[in-house]
């Protein structure tokens, strides 16, 4: 089999979910995290540093998580749906590898199709507060998307992996890709552009970057 990992964020879907769960406390809570985002995503500060931080500020309930999940449908990438059945349609197993948080994500993965994600679960109390998240997961941290990579690797041994992204730690995984796009429709960061293999600024640019291969 062949493995496609996308990002979700910013390549999937135009939001970054991070900012939009910040967005519903007000415009200041929205430009702390948007900044301290960006900063992660251009490689200026580790994700490390900040990933506990955002969440703290933030303090995301079950109800915001679940209205967030829908816009990342509303927002999807135009071409996403059309890309990924033509993905399916030439043998590609895909799976989302995202910094992003699994039960925003599920609606969007569910809509697109594709069954696994491997993201960051949020814990939340019986009330639906925000109650922690999984420390132990690997996107959490610089790293953590190469790690899960590698993990993939061994569970389903594919002849060949490619990398979708738009970020840092997405041009992180290139070490333990045997390809990797880089992708600058909503964000087109400059250290991603000139490592990348492949820079599109369309989904649908994939199918014949990858049939080449």
């Amino acid at each position: 089999m062949k493995l496609i990992v996308f990002d979700c964020d910013s390549t999937l879907s135009a939001i970054e979910g991070i900012d939009e769960l910040a967005r519903v406390n007000g415009p200041d809570t929205f430009r702390q995290i948007e900044a301290l985002t960006n900063a992660a995503m251009n490689g200026e500060v580790p994700i490390d540093n900040i990933f506990a931080q955002r969440l703290e500020i933030i303090q995301p309930s079950l109800d915001t998580c679940q209205k967030i999940g829908q816009l990342y449908i509303e927002h999807i990438e135009p071409t996403a749906i059309t890309t990924l059945d033509h993905l399916r349609a030439e043998g590609w197993e895909i799976v989302i590898v995202s910094g992003g948080f699994t039960q925003v994500i599920e609606p969007l993965a569910a809509y697109l199709g594709v069954d696994r994600i491997e993201a960051v679960p949020l814990k939340f109390s019986e009330d639906g507060s925000y109650a922690g998240y999984d420390t132990s997961a690997p996107p959490t941290r610089n790293g953590g998307k190469p790690e899960i990579i590698e993990q993939l690797k061994t569970e389903l041994e594919p002849e060949q992996i490619v990398m979708v992204g738009d970020g840092i730690s997405d041009l992180e995984a290139k070490s333990v890709a045997d390809v990797f796009i880089g992708f600058g429709r909503y964000a087109a960061r400059e250290r991603v552009q000139s490592e990348s293999d492949h820079f599109i600024y369309s989904l649908d640019e994939i199918p014949a970057i990858v049939s080449a291969c």
